[in-house]
Parts: structure tokens; C-alpha cells; sequence
């Protein structure tokens, strides 16, 4: 790919996918909201173009300010974090047109290929390892737009010549996460000297650092094949306790995370595990990453943010 658009680059993903093409030497223009407060998170380089385009201002862009492009990733979602946002069942059906908007625009743009970001939340409560194949029985408004999205620019992007694929994401973390995430949560009470509140933190759980999140994003587009889905993790686990433990030693050997002290939610899944085997068959991505220092990067990062915004 010489030439990427991405919509919805601010977070810890779509960082990722932007480092990720800039190793490989690939342009990227990036659409987003000039009002965005999450704008710094874009980095600054000769490769990156930054253009003003929100959701609703897709199915309305004048593309013809745009070079043609070789991939289009969809990454941006309304709605992602919070029990009444994930179940605002007229804000996640926007989502599905706003997909819909991207197909269109990627057809535009003269894309060959369309990638879209799914989430672990399409298959519902599974306690086990995921797969294409696993059955998708999702339970809040937000897994059902996204699998719904899935579907529906799969079958539009077949009608309009555009290969596709999807990625699920299972847990990703680092630089530009949601701050309202677990580990975005333990470290920034570590920083500030407090002791973290958690579950028992039993579940098993599959985590991937954003960098090689945004490297498997970006094979998908260089190499996946048309039609597939791809669940994209580490493909291994550990107990969350493990990952939390080594986050607060990380951040602050003093401080002694309190486990247990929050209930699990109501149907909480206890494993949460990708098989990546036909996604390394297919684009040779293996995660280069450990979690310990991909822990180390993303503290650093929010020392620099901290540090940052207190200036």
C-alpha cells in the first residue's frame, strides 16, 4: 500500500495503525473532527496529512481535494465506552450508516480495499476461544451495530468491487487509549499515589499493545483476504489480576492494588481469548510486543499527556 485513509485515528488503535504505515513508508491522510480534543494524539510527520471530515460530513466530502487512495480502515465509533452509550440503540444505528458513508467514500477515493474494526462485543458472552466461525449472539446495541456493520459493507462493498475485510478486536491497550479502560484506570490512580479498586480479576484475558494491534490492522489491509473476519489478539492469556499487578508495580512498586473490592459484573465473560492462526496464516503478523513493555511505553505516555497538559 503506498497510500491509506483513516477515519478514527486518535485512539489507541488507530495510533497504532499510524506508526505501524509509517514503517512501512506509506502515506496517510487522516480524516477527522477539527474540534476534536484528542487531535495531539495524531503525531506529526511527512507522511501524515490531516483533513477535516467527521462522521456525518462523509457522505458529503469532496473527494476530489483527496488523492486516490489504496485502503480505506474505518476505525471510528460513537458510543463505545459506558452501558447507556453501548445500549442508545438510535446513536449505535447511526454507526451502521456512518459504515455504510465509508464504503462509499472508499469507492470514491478509488480504494481497492475497505478494513473495518469490529469488537469482541459481536459474539456476546463466550467463554472460550474466538474464532471467524464462532456463532455472534450479541448482547448490548453496541455489538449488535457492530456486527450488523460488518455484514451490511461487506455485502455493499461486494456490490461495489471493493475487497473486505473486518478485524475484531478483543483488548488492545496503550498510548491513546480510552481513559476510562482498566488499565488506563490503574495507571493514572497509580500516578496519582492512590490504591486501584478491582474485581477478584480471575478472568482470563487476551491483551495486545496498540503498536502491534495497528501492524496486524495493517496487514489485514496489505494481505488479508476478501470476505474474511479476523479476530485480532495475542492469542494468549493470563489472569487479569496478572496484568493489573504488573501495570501498578510498573507505575508504583509502594502501591498495593485492592483486588476484589469490586463485584463482576452481571454476566461478566471469564475468558477472553483470539485465535489469530488464520490471521498470521494469511498477512504473517505475529506480535512483537510483551506486555511488560508495552506497559512501560504507555506509562511513559501518559507522563508525557500529564506533563503535557500542564503546560
Amino acid at each position: 500500500m503506498n497510500r491509506i485513509a483513516i477515519i478514527g485515528a486518535t485512539g489507541a488503535i488507530g495510533r497504532g495503525l499510524i506508526e505501524a504505515a509509517v514503517q512501512h513508508h506509506t502515506e496517510i491522510h487522516v480524516l477527522c473532527r477539527e474540534d476534536s480534543n484528542r487531535l495531539t494524539n495524531i503525531p506529526r510527520h511527512p507522511l501524515i496529512y490531516r483533513w477535516q471530515c467527521s462522521l456525518e460530513e462523509m457522505s458529503r466530502l469532496d473527494e476530489s481535494s483527496l488523492p486516490q487512495m489504496d485502503c480505506f480502515f474505518f476505525l471510528a465509533w460513537d458510543g463505545t465506552y459506558g452501558a447507556v452509550a453501548r445500549d442508545d440503540m438510535t446513536l449505535q444505528t447511526k454507526n451502521i450508516q456512518y459504515a455504510l458513508d465509508a464504503v462509499h467514500l472508499a469507492k470514491r477515493l478509488g480504494c481497492p480495499t475497505f478494513v473495518g474494526a469490529g469488537s469482541q462485543a459481536e459474539y456476546g458472552r463466550v467463554e472460550g476461544i474466538l474464532r471467524a466461525d464462532t456463532p455472534c449472539n450479541p448482547e448490548n446495541g453496541y455489538g449488535m451495530a457492530k456486527l450488523c456493520a460488518g455484514q451490511m459493507t461487506r455485502v455493499l462493498c461486494k456490490s461495489l468491487g471493493i475487497r473486505h475485510e473486518w478485524a475484531r478486536f478483543l483488548s488492545v491497550y496503550g498510548p491513546c487509549d480510552n481513559p476510562r479502560s482498566v488499565v488506563s484506570y490503574a495507571i493514572k490512580t497509580c500516578l496519582g499515589g492512590k490504591r486501584p479498586s478491582f474485581t477478584k480479576g480471575e478472568q482470563l484475558w487476551d491483551y495486545l499493545y496498540s503498536k502491534d494491534a495497528g501492524e496486524a490492522l495493517y496487514q489485514i489491509g496489505e494481505s488479508g483476504i476478501d470476505g474474511e473476519i479476523y479476530p485480532v489478539g495475542s492469542g494468549r492469556v493470563y489472569p487479569l489480576r496478572t496484568f493489573l499487578e504488573s501495570v501498578c508495580k510498573t507505575v508504583n512498586a509502594d502501591i498495593t492494588p485492592l483486588f476484589g473490592e469490586i463485584s463482576y459484573m452481571k454476566g461478566q465473560v471469564m475468558h477472553l481469548q483470539a485465535d489469530i492462526s488464520k490471521l498470521q496464516a494469511d498477512t504473517g503478523f505475529t506480535p512483537q510486543t510483551s506486555f511488560e513493555d508495552g506497559i512501560k511505553e504507555t506509562i511513559d505516555w501518559y507522563r508525557w499527556e500529564h506533563n503535557h497538559d500542564n503546560v
